[in-house]
C-alpha cells in the first residue's frame, strides 16, 4: 500500500550555509577532501554531516545534477523524514549516493557487476546511476539481519540505484560523513527540481533545518539511470549523460542498450524515481510546441485564439522559436519570456530554474519550445513531457493531455 505523510513535520528554522567550492580539493581517486579546518566550508560541511550521521535530520546540498535531501541511506527512521519532509509517495524510489568506489564496497558490501566497469571509469564521478543488485544482509550478533540499505530506499525491488556525485560539496559530505545518502530533489513532491539553495529554501523552508549553499547546479536535469542487469542493457531515466555517450564509453555490452517506458502505471513497482506521479510541475498550465518552426502564424496562434484575453502567458524559447514574429495580439498577452539557450547543455541547465521563475511571475499558461530527442534533448523532453499539461505537434494533434 502507498502511503503518504498525512501531515507534514512541524516548522523548523531552515538556515542556508555558505560553502565555497574553491575550499574543496577532491581527486577523482580519493577517498577524503582536502578542506582547510579553519575555513567556514568545514565548519558548514561538518555541522550538516552531524545531521545526517546522527539521523537528526535530512539536510539539503548541491550536486551537478540539482540540489537533493539526504539523510543516511543505511537507517529507515532517516530515510522516512525525507519523505515526510517532501511529502513523497512511499513507492517512490531513492538513489543512494556514496563519496567514491570504495566506500560503496566498504560500506555496503556491493559487488559491482563487470558491465558498469567501463561506463564507471568514463562517468564516476558525474551524472550516472546504476542499478545493483542489494546487497547481503547485514548479520548482526544475535543472529538477526539488518538490510544494508534501508528498505525504504527500494520499496519492493531487490535492486538499488546508486551514483558518486561529481560536485565537490556532494562528495565531500558524503565522504565526512561516512554514510552512503540517500538523496532526491531538494523539492517539494511534484515541483519543479531546485537547481539553486533559493529553490530549495522556496519549496522546504520550515521543513528541513539546513541547506548547504553551493551555487547554480551546472547540470541542472537529474543523473542518467542505467540497468545492467538485465539484458539488453536498458536505459530507465535519460539525465546528464545522453544514450550516444553509453553507446560511444560503455564498450560492446552497451551498444544495444535500449530505452524503457519514461512512465509506469500507479501500482507498478519502479527501480528508478521519476517514472510514477506528477513530476517537474509548476502551478501554471504548460503546453508544449512541437515542430512549430519560428512559431508564428501556425498552431500556437490558433490554440491561443480560442483562450481568455486576460490570460496571462510566460514563453520559454530555445533554439527556434522568434517571438519578433508573433502576432502583435498575442505578444500583448506574454507577460515573461525566459530564453532556455541554443545548445543542449544550456537548456538542460536552465529548464527547471526558467520553469520556476516564470510560475513565480503569476502567469497561467506557460508555452515552451520542445527539441529534438538526440543527445541531451531526450532529457529535456523527457522532464518536459513529465511538466506539461498538454503537448501538442505541428498538426495540433494532441501528444499528451493531463487532468489538472
Amino acid at each position: 500500500m502507498v502511503s503518504m505523510s498525512s501531515a507534514l513535520p512541524p516548522p523548523i528554522t531552515t538556515q542556508i550555509l555558505p560553502v565555497a567550492l574553491s575550499d574543496i580539493d577532491f581527486p577523482r581517486d580519493a577517498d577524503m577532501p582536502n578542506i582547510p579546518q579553519s575555513s567556514l566550508t568545514y565548519a558548514n560541511l561538518h555541522k550538516a554531516a552531524d545531521l545526517i550521521r546522527n539521523h537528526i535530520a535530512p539536510v539539503a546540498f548541491p550536486t551537478e545534477t540539482v540540489y537533493g535531501l539526504g539523510a543516511s541511506a543505511l537507517s529507515t527512521t532517516a530515510v522516512r523524514q525525507i519523505f515526510a519532509a517532501k511529502n513523497r509517495p512511499s513507492d517512490n524510489p531513492l538513489i543512494v549516493h556514496v563519496s567514491s568506489v570504495s566506500q560503496l564496497r566498504r560500506v555496503l558490501g556491493t559487488k559491482i557487476p563487470d558491465i558498469y566497469e567501463p561506463l564507471i571509469q568514463k562517468f564516476w564521478p558525474g551524472p550516472l546511476t546504476i542499478i545493483l543488485p542489494l546487497p547481503d544482509p547485514i548479520r548482526n550478533e544475535d543472529g538477526s539481519e539488518t538490510p544494508a540499505v534501508s528498505p525504504a530506499c527500494t520499496p519492493g525491488q531487490n535492486t538499488f540505484g546508486v551514483r558518486m556525485p561529481s560536485h565537490p560539496v556532494a562528495r565531500a559530505l558524503i565522504a565526512i560523513t561516512d554514510t552512503p545518502i540517500a538523496a532526491p530533489s531538494a523539492n517539494a513532491s511534484s515541483r519543479p527540481s531546485p537547481t539553486t539553495a533559493m529553490h530549495v529554501y522556496t519549496d522546504m523552508a520550515g521543513r528541513i533545518p539546513l541547506i548547504l549553499d553551493g551555487g547554480s547546479c551546472n547540470v541542472g536535469l537529474e543523473s542518467t539511470v542505467v540497468d545492467g542487469t538485465v539484458s539488453p542493457p536498458a536505459i530507465l531515466r535519460p539525465g546528464g549523460v545522453s544514450i550516444e555517450e553509453i553507446r560511444k564509453y560503455g564498450g560492446p555490452l552497451w551498444k544495444d542498450v535500449v530505452t524503457g517506458k519514461s512512465e509506469a502505471g500507479q501500482d507498478e513497482k519502479v527501480r528508478t524515481p521519476g517514472m510514477k506521479y506528477r513530476h517537474y510541475s509548476p502551478k501554471a498550465k504548460v503546453v508544449v510546441f512541437l515542430g512549430q518552426g519560428d512559431g508564428s502564424g501556425g498552431e500556437i496562434e490558433r490554440y491561443l485564439s480560442g483562450l481568455s484575453e486576460d490570460l496571462k502567458i510566460g514563453v520559454l524559447p530555445s533554439r527556434l522559436f522568434n517571438l519578433d514574429s508573433w502576432d502583435e495580439e498575442i505578444k500583448k498577452k506574454i507577460c515573461v519570456v525566459k530564453e532556455l539557450g541554443k545548445s543542449g547543455a544550456d537548456i538542460s541547465r536552465n529548464l527547471f530554474a526558467h520553469l520556476r521563475e516564470v510560475d513565480e511571475a503569476g502567469v497561467d499558461l506557460i508555452i515552451a519550445e520542445g527539441v529534438g530527442e538526440e543527445d541531451e534533448g531526450a532529457a529535456i523532453m523527457n522532464r518536459l513531457r513529465k511538466a506539461a499539461t498538454e503537448i501538442l505537434d505541428n498538426d495540433q494533434h494532441i501528444v499528451k493531455k493531463r487532468v489538472c
